[in-house]
């Protein structure tokens, strides 16, 4: 299946961006495989397309399943020329309401996974020379409010992660693309990805209103998954591609917006900042 086209590797590829991406990739004539912690639920995703898409099961919080399905994968085709890190979910609390615990899956969903995965697979990519890691973030990695300080926290972590190791990896001839979604119809909203920590009624009207947007807004965001693939699969062809892709009017205005916040305050303070340095003779 491999010899012409691709090999695709994805994360939670039975919805949302990663279906989207496996499907645009299947229909280019690459090889996909494509996981979920359910291998059944990529049963019609493969089926539609047959020879070109396999299916694997894969908890990315399981290390060692991580590392078999990495050397299963190389075994069976050699390469793997374009990595998804996709699979992820959301999680709504205020900060005193989210438990170590929470905090602490949802690092080991949006990061640790990521991470081991990707060091499985970049020794092939260095010695090839070539190959693609795409991160998929939010704009949530740049930004935060009230009822996403665990979910932003995961996602800024997998940023500062993503932008070092593209510097590392760029002399090998290794992209590294990091995808800052806005509010796009996959299921994270939906009741089998969104999680929601126990509420506190001191924060109604903060990380409250968050959660009732995140309860009512599934179904209805402005996002179109199959043009946010086809967006992704263009900045990957790029001759000089980005590190980071906004998708969506949203997450542009949004992390513009907060760029611009942020460099006037940085201003604003700047005489502060610099007389911290040692007084020069």
């Amino acid at each position: 299946m491999s010899e012409n086209g691709k090999v695709w590797l994805i994360t939670g590829a039975s919805s949302g961006f990663g279906r989207a991406l496996a499907e645009a990739a299947a229909a280019a004539g690459d090889t996909v495989i494509g996981t979920a912690r359910r291998p059944e639920a990529l049963a019609e995703l493969a089926a539609a397309h047959p020879g070109r898409v396999e299916a694997v099961g894969l908890d990315v919080t399981d290390g060692g399943r991580i590392d078999a399905v990495a050397a299963e994968v190389l075994a069976r085709h050699g390469r793997v020329d374009v990595l998804v890190n996709n699979a992820g979910r959301t999680q709504v609390g205020a900060f005193e309401e989210t438990t170590d615990a929470e905090l602490r899956d949802l690092f080991e969903v949006h990061v640790f996974g990521p991470a081991r995965l990707t060091r499985a697979l970049l020794p092939g990519m260095r010695e090839r020379g070539s190959g693609s890691i795409v991160n998929i973030s939010s704009l949530g990695g740049q930004l935060s409010f009230a009822g996403f300080s665990a979910y932003s926290a995961t996602k800024a972590a997998l940023e500062q992660l993503s932008e070092a190791l593209a510097d590392e990896v760029a002399p090998f001839g290794i992209k590294v693309l990091i995808v800052e979604p806005g509010a796009f119809r996959t299921n994270l909203f939906g009741s089998n990805a969104a999680y929601f920590s126990t509420e506190h009624p001191a924060y109604a009207e903060t990380a409250g209103a968050t959660r009732r947007m995140v309860r009512g807004g599934d179904g209805s965001q402005p996002g179109d998954p199959a043009k946010a693939a086809a967006a992704i699969r263009e900045a990957l062809d790029a001759e000089h591609p980005p590190l980071r892709l906004a998708l969506g009017g949203d997450a542009v205005d949004a992390i513009a917006g907060h760029l611009d916040a942020m460099r006037a305050e940085l201003v604003a303070w700047e005489k502060v900042s610099r007389a911290t340095d040692f007084d020069t003779p």
